[in-house]
């Protein structure tokens, strides 16, 4: 490939993009954060799961009179397969969404996702039965599939390369503030005494949907699409001159044409492109990095905060609280993320925020374990410590595997496998939610301390794992990253035979 320049500036047509584009975050963010809120209210459970409500209710007057393992008052298979019922469609969405956004561009698998959610959420606030519920979340699942496909590369094909992780790290942010702002919705419509304030939550969610999808409709398709679906390179080529804010872009466009040529020589062959010997390593990644952003432990430490929160004196309102704070530290931490990932690069904050996470996970497992418990909870003075151990862990996961879970896999596919590639890396990202979510409850209630040295041993193994496998990206012209695996110690040696199809590695 010519030589590339990572030049270009950010421009205000590229922030107004970015940001609209990113609202696929706010959705998905806004999802995580609500259904585990409404689930938490009494008039939800009561008129869509009774038998659930009333042995809830009773397991709460038998732990006031012991100190019962209270961890498995969570245990109720029923409530998590209704929450994770969004990841079985998802799933099947987002492997859908590989043909829409490789034929038609990243812009309508935007639409189409801000749509289907849109639906659902209407669904939802309006839901008489769990039938309705159930299509609701199936929606939801729908329109989480195809965003979380597509926003990615959007944003990592719009950005400049100096520039591109700050601005595909917004995705993970947008999550956050997407969680942040359902938890501060259902803390005010749990207040509501009639009962129905989860109707508000739910049906709130079709406002980021609607943004998301009217904007979707005023966005400029990629440069990087534009080749892949007109073959029009002067087209795409006037909208890299407007999105870097410079004439300068023959480099660019250049590897632009050229990793379209590849692409589309391979048109036809989709998902099996990804099993040839010389993509090995992108396979490789497309399966890990979803994986052990899943068993960091996140979901742990994100059901045990309300219980923790509790001892320390925030009252009934305490599980909703906890997510509060919990979530404004990871907010903030992602903010952090994007001031710095272009320039301390990818695999330093994957070592620094695997050592944080691993050394919280560790201390927050050996505390519970020596902690004196009284009617099911822990002493305040433990307590504290453990509160504090939970942000520091959060905001360790919150500048790492939160937002490089998304940035790294969206960046290191080359154009002919990218839309393939990046749809298994958000299936397999919603199988292992699916399967956590399905297996935490029962795990806390068996082994309860032990959980945390569970996930604390996965996640050391992948702070190594990232080290010895994963090339560094920063800086790095999105289709020059292919180059990096051929220099890298192990997988060069099965990606030789990308020098034999007109890939050149990129100059040291």
């Amino acid at each position: 490939m010519a030589a590339s320049k990572s030049g270009g500036k950010i421009t205000y047509f590229v922030v107004a993009s970015c940001v609209m584009a990113a609202m696929g975050g706010v959705i998905f963010g806004y999802d995580i954060g609500v259904s585990g809120g409404v689930m938490s209210m009494g008039p939800f459970l009561e008129r869509f799961f009774p038998k659930v409500y009333k042995l809830q209710e009773e397991d709460r007057i038998r732990r006031s009179h012991n100190n019962k393992n209270h961890y498995c008052l969570f245990n109720s298979q029923l409530l998590t397969s209704f929450t994770s019922s969004l990841y079985v469609s998802g799933f099947i969405a987002t492997l859908l969404a590989s043909s829409v956004t490789r034929s038609w561009g990243r812009k309508p698998s935007i639409f189409l996702g801000g749509v289907a959610f849109l639906a659902g959420s209407a669904l939802g606030g309006s839901a008489q039965n769990v039938a309705m519920l159930i299509i609701a979340r199936l929606l939801l699942g729908v329109g989480v599939g195809f965003a979380n496909q597509s926003v990615p590369l959007y944003l990592s094909e719009m950005a400049p390369a100096r520039y591109r992780g700050a601005i595909s790290n917004g995705f993970q942010l947008c999550i956050g503030i997407g969680f942040l702002t359902a938890n501060f919705t259902n803390y005010e419509t749990q207040k509501i005494k009639e009962g129905y304030g989860w109707r508000i939550s739910l049906a709130t969610a079709a406002v980021p949907a609607s943004i998301l999808t009217l904007g979707s409709l005023f966005l400029p398709e990629t440069p990087n699409s534009l080749i892949q679906t007109t073959g029009d390179v002067h087209k795409a080529e006037l909208m890299l001159r407007r999105i870097r804010g410079t004439n300068n872009v023959q480099d660019e466009l250049a590897d632009l044409v050229e990793a379209s040529s590849e692409s589309n020589s391979n048109a036809r062959h989709g998902f099996l492109n990804l099993l040839q010997t010389r993509y090995r390593p992108e396979l490789a990644m497309a399966f890990a990095i979803p994986f052990f952003q899943q068993v960091t432990g996140i979901n742990v430490v994100a059901f045990y905060a309300p219980v923790l929160f509790r001892t320390v004196g925030f009252g009934e309102s305490g599980s909703l609280m906890s997510t509060l704070v919990s979530g404004i530290v990871g907010t903030a931490s992602t903010f952090l993320s994007m001031l710095v990932v272009d320039r301390i690069g990818r695999k330093t904050l994957f070592l620094l925020g695997g050592l944080q996470m691993l050394a919280s996970q560790v201390i927050i497992g050996v505390i519970i374990m020596v902690a004196e418990v009284r009617d099911g909870v822990i002493g305040e003075r433990y307590g504290y410590a453990v509160v504090v151990l939970v942000c520091v862990y959060v905001a360790g996961f919150g500048w790492s595997w939160g937002p490089l879970g998304w940035l790294v896999p969206s960046e290191i596919f080359p154009l002919e496998i990218r839309s393939a590639a990046q749809s298994v890396t958000v299936a397999v990202s919603f199988v292992f939610t699916f399967a956590v979510a399905q297996s935490v409850p029962p795990m806390l209630c068996k082994f309860q301390a032990g959980i945390f040295f569970f996930y604390g041993g996965w996640v050391a193994v992948m702070t190594v794992a990232v080290q010895l496998f994963l090339p560094e990206t920063k800086n790095v012209p999105i289709e020059k990253v292919a180059g990096l695996w051929e220099k890298h110690w192990f997988w060069g040696k099965l990606t030789r035979k990308r020098d034999c199809q007109g890939t050149t590695s990129i100059s040291s």
